[in-house]
């Protein structure tokens, strides 16, 4: 059988992860350092694993609503309301989702018309493309730059409007770059918008992964909120990555129809999971806390350690990645990368996994231990000296 001529055609121009081709290659060699992964590696606390047995123990192994548990919703809204000063009506506004990704793939679902343009800042996470063409929209990349500490600008955003226009994605905190997006920063993507019927996906999974400054949602921002479509989850900030848990909150008249997508595409988000983060959302403030100061300590020590081997980077004010620059050594990202992975074992991620904008660049994560990402710096540091000996890259590096 043919099965080019059967299989779908934008599938099969669909391209796979440039993330996870990375990830697989650790398989194939022993005693690799990752960094890859966008992973806590802290276990998901006690008290919200302890729910999730629980529940079981009690036999609720039972379908959900399909918008997810009602009292899962109320504190969704509840959390919403004491973190973010955002206010969603639990009954019709809130959607519990099998992670962040459904949250993003039925927006997407539920907005567009074959031939919609979604506007995507890049660097950005690989979903977003990939789920418009898959949803028959078209993704228009707008480069973000490093000298705008990568936030997507007024000025970008005007020039890449046109008339088919239907969204605009916004991934802050950013994934792989760490920017953020300040309140000045929204309230000027908002005067943009003013006066036209341009949606914006807000992905905020990164929200509470910030350091010295708090998040702002672009729902909160005067006349905004009836515009945006907020997408959130667990994985992140509970470290529940393996719970896949996220949700979705939008205006009633959006929610309604992006519901059945969910309705006949998932059912419903796992029972057990739910449980697990209605506790979460209770008494997870200490833990996110806890975590946060732990990753702005990592993200102080790479950031150093990179600096002082002779990469530049960004210093991140979100999430958990740092985004070096690479370009000095004249390979492309993607060499650059698998010779760290084969001469050094360490795994790191191309930038031109997140858009062509990324050359030049690779992602670092640093939700790993201190210990993992020290190793990891001296292994780097190695290759860097590798290759001032082959005559690439500054004289001067620091070692």
């Amino acid at each position: 059988m043919n099965y080019e001529t059967i299989l779908s055609s934008t599938i099969q121009e669909v391209q796979p992860s440039g993330i996870r081709k990375f990830f697989d290659l650790l398989n194939e060699i022993e005693g690799v350092i990752s960094l890859t992964v966008g992973q806590p590696d802290f276990v998901t606390p006690w008290h919200i694993r302890e729910a999730g047995i629980k529940s079981l123990e009690q036999g609720k192994t039972y379908y959900t609503s399909n918008a997810g548990l009602s009292e899962l919703r109320r504190e969704i809204g509840l959390y919403l309301e004491r973190r973010f000063s955002l206010t969603y009506q639990p009954q019709d506004e809130i959607i519990v989702t099998v992670g962040g990704s459904e949250a993003i793939d039925i927006t997407l679902r539920t907005l567009l018309n074959p031939g919609d343009e979604v506007i995507v800042p890049e660097p950005s996470f690989v979903c977003y493309g990939p789920l418009a063409a898959l949803a028959g929209g078209v993704a228009v990349p707008l480069q973000t730059y490093a000298k705008d500490n990568f936030k997507l600008t007024a000025e970008g955003l005007r020039a890449a409007i046109t008339d088919k226009t239907k969204l605009l994605v916004l991934p802050f905190p950013n994934n792989p770059t760490g920017a953020i997006m300040t309140e000045e920063d929204l309230t000027a993507i908002a005067d943009v918008l003013r006066g036209t019927d341009i949606m914006v996906l807000s992905d905020e999974i990164y929200a509470e992964l910030t350091y010295g400054r708090k998040h702002v949602s672009f729902a909160a921002l005067p006349d905004m909120w009836e515009r945006t479509i907020l997408v959130s989850g667990f994985s992140k900030t509970y470290a529940m990555t393996g719970w896949r848990l996220g949700y979705v909150c939008a205006p009633a008249p959006i929610a309604k129809q992006m519901y059945k997508v969910h309705q006949y595409g998932i059912m419903c988000a796992p029972t057990t999971s739910q449980f697990a983060a209605i506790e979460a959302m209770k008494n997870g403030d200490e833990d996110i806390a806890y975590m946060t100061a732990e990753y702005n300590r990592r993200r102080t020590l790479i950031v150093q350690g990179l600096r002082a081997i002779g990469l530049e980077c960004f210093e991140p004010e979100g999430a958990f990645y740092v985004f070096p620059n690479i370009g000095k050594f004249d390979l492309s990202s993607e060499e650059f990368c698998e010779r760290l992975l084969y001469e050094h074992k360490v795994a790191i991620v191309p930038g031109t996994a997140f858009g062509a904008c990324g050359e030049g660049f690779a992602r670092i994560s640093y939700a790993y231990s201190v210990k993992h990402i020290l190793e990891a710096l001296e292994h780097i540091a190695d290759f860097v000296e590798d290759l001032k000996k082959e005559g690439r890259g500054p004289s001067d590096t620091v070692l």
